[in-house]
């Protein structure tokens, strides 16, 4: 039990990190599937190697889109360090697929059967502090009076159970769509990327934990960007994509404001 109480260890390193917390925009980016890697008691799960390098660890090109925007406008970026495979952080502990026993058409032994002790060790090593962490930067700037716009960035893959998936950027939000609006009407139809609302998911698919749970609650501008990965498999990709959705995002709160 003590062992199950402490997941990780002094080699795993801290589960969040934190960049360029004094940026001056108002933007705060989040990036919860920034990473593959498993807390070394873990081990793999009893996935192969081309599983855990796969979409249903990590976002792949997620954090390094977030760090481009970071730079570009000067915003704080919060990510995670521990694949969603281990937890992911963009759902509630109640929720099936926090700790999923299957991903797409992957079996994942290491979460089958989980305890309760089990699943209350993971939430408190990798949830929690990722969420305290949010919590506590927008806590810190609503006591410096700066105003703060959550943004979410995300990757997905063009072929789900065998179908591909046509939209190339999705634009994602749950009860507040001002933001969402905003950006989808600067796009419009002439955006060099096929763009859609609440594509290729949506609130009713659990996609939008983060958005209520520190942006909705704390009545904030809020957005989850989702960026088809074929697009940011390189790092030309990754800096046109995040060129183009900084840009966006600050004309979008420029007319905003």
């Amino acid at each position: 039990m003590s062992e199950q109480l402490n997941l990780l260890t002094a080699a795993d390193g801290e589960p969040v990190s934190e960049i360029n917390i004094p940026g001056k925009s108002e933007v705060l980016l989040i990036c919860e599937h920034a990473s593959r890697r498993l807390p070394a008691k873990l081990g793999t799960l009893g996935l192969a190697p081309a599983a855990l390098k796969a979409h249903i660890a990590w976002d792949p090109g997620a954090l390094a889109v977030a760090s481009l925007m970071s730079a570009a406008l000067d915003a704080a970026l919060i990510h995670q360090n521990f694949s969603r495979l281990a937890y992911d952080c963009n759902r509630p502990p109640e929720a099936s697929d926090a700790m999923p026993s299957k991903s797409e058409i992957y079996d994942i032994p290491g979460n089958a059967s989980l305890s309760r002790a089990e699943k209350d060790a993971r939430t408190r090593a990798i949830y929690q502090p990722f969420g305290s962490a949010i919590a506590r930067r927008i806590s810190e700037r609503k006591a410096q009076a700066r105003e703060t716009v959550l943004v979410t960035v995300h990757s997905f893959t063009p072929v789900y159970r065998g179908v591909s998936r046509d939209v190339e950027i999705g634009i994602l939000h749950d009860r507040d769509s001002r933001l969402a609006d905003q950006m989808l009407r600067l796009a419009g139809a002439g955006s060099r990327y096929r763009m859609r609302r609440n594509e290729p998911y949506g609130p009713a698919d659990g996609v939008t934990h983060t958005l209520k749970e520190h942006g909705l609650a704390n009545g904030l501008l809020n957005v989850m960007i989702e960026v088809r990965n074929d697009l940011v498999q390189n790092e030309a990709g990754q800096e046109v994509v995040a060129g183009f959705l900084a840009g966006l995002i600050r004309e979008s709160l420029a007319i905003h404001a």
